[in-house]
């Protein structure tokens, strides 16, 4: 839920709002997304431009967070997070700062510095204790307001610092620090603890960082590691599932894209790649389960036809919704994306587990199970082949067949 969804959402007639909200969260009328990611302030796609909890003029401090508040979510963020709630109960927020106020950072703005001088962009670590209770007293007033908060990560991407968007460098060993001295044991004396914290929030490449927050004293604070798609392969989530088994790892961006040459084309409900649905089912909606991940969240909730409104960073993104507004009223597509976490958000409801299946001889077809925790069984497959196949699902010696178009993905739900 980005400024930038959210301004588009907040926008559209109620009857029309109601309607996506439903289809995105409704697991009835929708796909059941029961997992929100929220920007803690500003990100690469923001409305609003660059905003923090605690702005101050420009060479002003607040080490006492006297100036924090959360009154620009009010406006739009939280009454539609408020609403997917009532959608659907079963609703989950991560919350993540994609960079600490600025006068918490060694360059004084939101925005990070690229290349070689990306290193200036730091948060102080004299803040540490602020920026720790920057989290609790965010927490605090989602708590207030109906909206608890299941996870956050002390930084989003903190090894990218970019000039363009909000952005900081925090160390593995700063982060490692950070966790351990400050933001574990705040959230712990405001009684936040069942609060969890997910250390990394970057690529899957990034293994090493993991290793070092695994290994270091913040381990007893971490439920796990979060990670993102740009880098890597989906299997490096496994390589730090294996670093220490009582941790758990969690996917929490990916972003589907449109081709540019020079321009981004304006999506339309025709703008669907096959491509791109092939690779997120592959990779995300069957691969993050198969490498032990506990979550799949795209990005962003929704974007309109020009891939915005953006914020200096991605130009070329594709939101799980595009609403057009240069229609009137604004007409909104579901994108590929959208089909890709229905296949798993439709039927599969959280605490559920991963379940072995055995695939057969049929070419082409790909599947994963699940066991949900009323003992239901769910099968998602997907016909990657170029050509319709029927698909022979086996259970206890009883048989189901179902013709598979090319490219196609179905879900399978049986009691046994």
């Amino acid at each position: 839920m980005t400024d930038s969804a959210s301004s588009l959402f907040a926008a559209l007639p109620s009857s029309e709002q109601a309607t996506v909200l439903g289809q995105l969260f409704s697991a009835s009328s929708g796909i059941g997304l029961n997992l929100v990611r929220l920007p803690m302030g500003a990100s690469d796609m923001s409305a609003s431009g660059n905003y923090s909890y605690d702005d101050m003029p420009s060479g002003q401090t607040d080490p006492t967070l006297a100036n924090f508040s959360i009154a620009h979510d009010t406006q739009a963020i939280i009454p539609l997070l408020q609403t997917a709630q009532i959608i659907n109960p079963n609703l989950k927020i991560i919350a993540t700062p994609w960079s600490p106020p600025a006068w918490m950072k060694t360059n004084n703005s939101m925005k990070g510095t690229s290349g070689a001088s990306a290193t200036t962009s730091q948060i102080y670590s004299a803040y540490f204790p602020q920026f720790a209770s920057y989290f609790v007293k965010f927490i605090q007033a989602y708590n207030a307001v109906g909206l608890p908060v299941y996870a956050i990560s002390p930084l989003n991407e903190p090894g990218n610092s970019q000039s363009g968007y909000p952005s900081a460098i925090l160390t593995a060993t700063d982060e490692a620090s950070f966790i351990a001295n400050n933001l574990g044991p705040a959230l712990a004396a405001a009684n936040l603890g069942n609060v969890k914290i997910f250390g990394l929030e970057e690529n899957w490449s990034d293994t090493t960082f993991a290793q070092t927050l695994l290994q270091s004293a913040a381990a007893p604070y971490l439920a796990g590691n979060s990670f993102h798609s740009y880098n890597g392969t989906v299997s490096q989530m496994s390589t730090v599932q294996a670093m220490d088994t009582t941790k758990g790892v969690w996917f929490t961006e990916f972003t589907g894209t449109v081709t540019c040459t020079s321009t981004c084309p304006t999506l339309t409900a025709s703008t669907f790649s096959a491509s791109g649905f092939q690779y997120q089912m592959q990779t995300y909606i069957m691969g993050i389960p198969q490498n032990h991940g506990r979550s799949i969240v795209g990005w962003s909730l929704a974007l309109n036809q020009n891939e915005g409104p953006q914020n200096g960073g991605c130009t070329d993104c594709a939101g799980i919704v595009t609403i057009d507004t240069s229609k009137s009223p604004a007409a909104v597509y579901l994108n590929g994306a959208y089909y890709a976490l229905g296949q798993i958000g439709k039927l599969v409801v959280p605490g559920a587990s991963v379940i072995q299946t055995t695939p057969g001889t049929t070419t082409g077809i790909q599947s994963i199970g699940f066991q949900n925790p009323d003992g239901s069984l769910v099968v998602v497959a997907y016909n990657g082949g170029s050509s319709q196949t029927t698909l022979t699902l086996t259970w206890n010696s009883q048989t189901a067949d179902f013709a598979l178009p090319a490219n196609s993905a179905a879900i399978f739900k049986w009691t046994p």
